[in-house]
């Protein structure tokens, strides 16, 4: 039984009135707001207007009124059923955000301090046949937490000793929302004799022909009944597996031998194909409890030595060693109680659309809700899981504190760790790294708080409860400085906040604010085995910042669009354009040399790190979505409109990449990388171009490239294949024949060296196919197509187009809302009008 009607809201001053007097049934609660559940206060109070939109202009700052009050919930529910002998009812919260106390027909039943896990209360001698109150308190956070100032957190000390969401707090791609509420769902449930406890599913081996499946099953045998049954189901198109056996103790364990399994896939290596697993508790023929999953045959490792003995960090799946392509995740709103499971799927898919088959939840968000994992699953995409600690030191020391930690973590795991899509444990984001960084250079002189959890807790409690999946203390983590390149995983952060890398332990923490220093060049210098973060700015789409400025600040400079960028150093992001496109003077220059930017930046970066396969194995930029309408990492912005950079994933993370590798005053290199596990034969054509569409120089290659690799195909001396052109006035063009991978484009000189003619675009578009068809008399840079409308996504965008060529573009919506395709512009940056 659902309990998520008639709920009311109303705030107190601290101290202001008796808790048990506010909790008490008679207390009249007409004049209440009503509340949605799950949900939050700010999003009620957003509703009902007693605040405005916190993402628009700086309205943030006109709700922190919000987190200093005391937060009550109350609603009423008839509950009619009986209770008889051998049955309990337990009152369950999914999730309550984050410092509760829960009244009963006014009984305090008990309190909460985390907002990750759940909590389950037993009811059965309190409930009432009838009408029944149910009030729910929040304190102020500021309530529960120990201030020390003396202790390293970034965006507040208080936010170490909170165990909800430490991006709540403020970080530098958000605002500061302290949020509060009922977040998930709330349920009564009536259990009779016996329930599952919990499950363990796991894939022990896989051969050509058969796949063996262990099942662990806990029982919660709380009558202590003797005649219990159990029915163990695992179902696939062709085969059907059952169990069905008399329960002697409190946990079981099955082995299934699979025949020819069909195995789960990440999307570039093959389908993800699910079995459904459910298991059945009996007694005396009723059905007492039940469970249900889709369960992927699958075996994940992670390779830390090569053949050759050399220090690797390689996912294999099934066998096979990919290359992680991918992003990072934050959540998807700032509130994100109240996000429908919409966004979830939209911003899944996305990924996947982008060739990703990977995404790590970053350490200072949620463990996310059910949906997220469900369609990471469905979609053929790992994920990697850090639990959330980030960028501070926590109080180990504390015992009450690591025991709210403890039960954290095993409720996690519990929870997660039957997600086909989940690929390895990660203890914090950066705090083993900026720890050590902090106590070489004299910023602090105390030990690392948190090592506890991280180095003794959490692989204790995981080589228990999952010991098949890889624990990773930290990312970054290994080697002689946790960022070490050599070993383990990295973070990159040369580019774009200019830290000279590699150190090690002890050394001098060095940075390098300048052109040169940011310059996302530097990703060439980096020999990472796998770069778990990295990334650069780039503005919001025009159509977000209308919608979030007030009207006369929407130009560049001004103090509105500043506040849009949380980053401490704004300068960093004018260096990275002042060395490939130019400083920017006016707001549409921003937006298109930002956005250029960052998708040649991840682009560059990327294309290099691909090349280096096998021994580079993984890249999973920062970041892939946003939590509010901001100027961020993110590839894609908070109204689900794709950044140009999005587009470009597509093509960089496409599984057969050719690309070209080119400094200038270099030989010019063409590549190909094979992510896929078969060899692939075809014909690539390499054209140079002038901007008039004529062709200067081309040849044709027949090439064979083995499954998983990487190789060079031919260098090219830059004045033989120029003759006469300069390389600003060129582009070159490499294509499959056959198409099996798009065509790219590449400059081999900056963007702001680029000797761009004038062009006139002309388009026709199709409304009845919601389809566009573009074509230049000259060639056209960066041609750009918007349509004022959220969740609006094309086939290609942000695309350069050869003169004399047409391309059609498809258009979609996300949700259901028609296309406003009337209001179509399409222009490039050196078009001589937008039309």
């Amino acid at each position: 039984m659902l309990i998520n009607k008639g709920w009311k809201l109303k705030n107190f001053k601290v101290g202001e009135k008796n808790d048990l007097e506010i909790a008490s049934p008679k207390t009249l609660d007409r004049f209440w707001m009503s509340a949605e559940v799950p949900g939050d206060v700010h999003s009620t109070l957003i509703e009902h207007k007693i605040i405005e939109d916190p993402f628009y202009g700086h309205n943030d700052q006109k709700c922190q009124w919000v987190e200093e009050q005391v937060w009550w919930y109350r609603t009423t529910f008839n509950y009619k059923d009986l209770v008889e002998d051998g049955e309990r009812i337990k009152l369950i919260f999914e999730g309550l955000d984050t410092f509760a106390d829960v009244y009963l027909n006014g009984l305090k039943i008990g309190s909460t301090d985390n907002m990750f896990i759940s909590h389950s209360f037993d009811v059965t001698n309190d409930i009432l046949k009838g009408k029944n109150t149910l009030a729910v308190k929040f304190d102020p956070v500021s309530e529960h937490t120990v201030h020390n100032i003396e202790m390293w957190g970034n965006y507040g000390k208080e936010r170490p000793w909170a165990r909800k969401a430490q991006m709540n707090f403020g970080w530098d791609w958000g605002p500061r929302l302290l949020t509060a509420g009922i977040w998930k769902e709330v349920k009564l449930k009536k259990i009779k004799k016996a329930v599952i406890d919990n499950v363990y599913a796991k894939t022990l081996y896989i051969s050509d022909d058969e796949a063996e499946i262990n099942v662990d099953i806990k029982i919660d045998n709380f009558s202590k009944c003797k005649d219990l049954e159990i029915k163990l189901s695992f179902i696939g198109d062709e085969n059907n597996y059952e169990i069905e056996e008399k329960l002697t103790k409190d946990t079981e364990s099955f082995k299934l031998k699979v025949e020819n399994p069909k195995l789960w896939w990440t999307n570039d290596l093959g389908a993800p194909y699910l079995y459904e697993l459910k298991i059945e508790i009996f007694a005396e023929n009723q059905k007492l409890d039940s469970y249900q999953k889709d369960f992927g045959i699958r075996i994940v490792e992670i390779e830390q030595k090569n053949e050759e003995g050399e220090d690797v960090f390689t996912f294999v799946l099934n066998g096979v060693k990919l290359f992680a392509k991918g992003a990072n995740w934050i959540p998807v709103h700032n509130l994100f109680a109240s996000v429908e499971d919409s966004r979830y799927k939209s911003l899944v898919k996305l990924a996947k659309e982008a060739n990703m088959n990977m995404l790590r939840v970053w350490g200072g968000g949620i463990y996310e809700k059910d949906i997220f994992y469900k369609e990471c699953t469905k979609n053929g995409i790992l994920v990697w899981q850090d639990f959330m600690f980030s960028c501070a030191v926590y109080p180990d020391y504390n015992k009450n504190f690591m025991k709210n930690v403890e039960n954290e973590i095993k409720s996690v795991v519990k929870r997660l760790r039957n997600e086909t899509c989940l690929a390895i444990w990660c203890g914090n984001n950066e705090n083993h790294w900026i720890h050590e960084k902090k106590y070489t250079m004299g910023e602090v002189d105390y030990r690392f708080y948190g090592e506890k959890i991280y180095n003794e807790l959490m692989p204790e409690l995981l080589s228990e409860l999952d010991p098949d999946r890889l624990y990773w203390p930290s990312s970054p983590y290994g080697g002689n400085d946790h960022n070490d390149p050599n070993v383990g995983d990295q973070h990159n952060w040369q580019v774009w906040h200019g830290l000279i890398e590699p150190r090690k332990f002890g050394e001098e923490v060095k940075e390098d604010f300048s052109v040169e220093g940011v310059s996302f060049k530097n990703f060439k210098k980096d020999k990472a085995n796998f770069v778990s973060e990295f990334g650069m700015h780039a503005s919001a789409n025009k159509y977000t910042l209308n919608n979030n400025i007030p009207d006369g600040k929407y130009y560049w400079g001004s103090d509105e669009m500043d506040y849009r960028n949380k980053d401490v150093h704004h300068e960093k992001g004018i260096l990275l354009m002042e060395g490939y496109t130019g400083k920017p003077n006016t707001i549409d220059q921003y937006l298109n040399f930002s956005m250029l930017t960052q998708a040649v930046g991840l682009q560059y970066g990327i294309e290099h790190y691909r090349r280096r396969r096998p021994k580079t194995s993984g890249t999973l930029f920062w970041q892939l979505n946003d939590s509010w309408p901001g100027t961020s990492w993110s590839v894609i912005d908070y109204y689900l409109l794709p950044k140009a950079s999005y587009y470009y994933a597509k093509k960089f993370y496409h599984p057969l990449l050719l690309s070209i590798n080119y400094d200038e005053g270099k030989d010019i290199e063409l590549w190909i990388t094979n992510d896929l596990n078969e060899m692939i034969k075809d014909h690539i054509v390499l054209e140079i171009l002038d901007f008039s569409g004529n062709i200067i120089y081309e040849e044709r290659f027949k090439l064979e490239i083995d499954k998983l690799d990487s190789k060079l195909i031919k260098k090219f001396k830059e004045n033989k294949v120029l003759k006469n052109k300069a390389g600003s006035e060129v582009v070159i063009r490499i294509s499959s024949v056959t198409e099996l991978t798009p065509d790219k484009l590449y400059y081999i000189r900056e963007n702001k060296n680029l000797e761009f003619p004038e062009c006139n675009l002309e388009f026709e578009v199709d409304k009845l196919n919601n389809t566009i068809e573009i074509n230049s008399d000259k060639h056209a840079r960066f041609v750009k197509l918007e349509i004022p409308q959220e969740g609006v996504v094309f086939s290609d965008n942000y695309f350069d187009l050869i003169a004399g060529k047409t391309k059609k573009v498809k258009i979609k919506n996300l949700g259901e809302e028609k296309i406003k395709i009337d209001k179509l512009s399409v222009s490039s940056i050196n078009s001589i009008n937008e039309k």
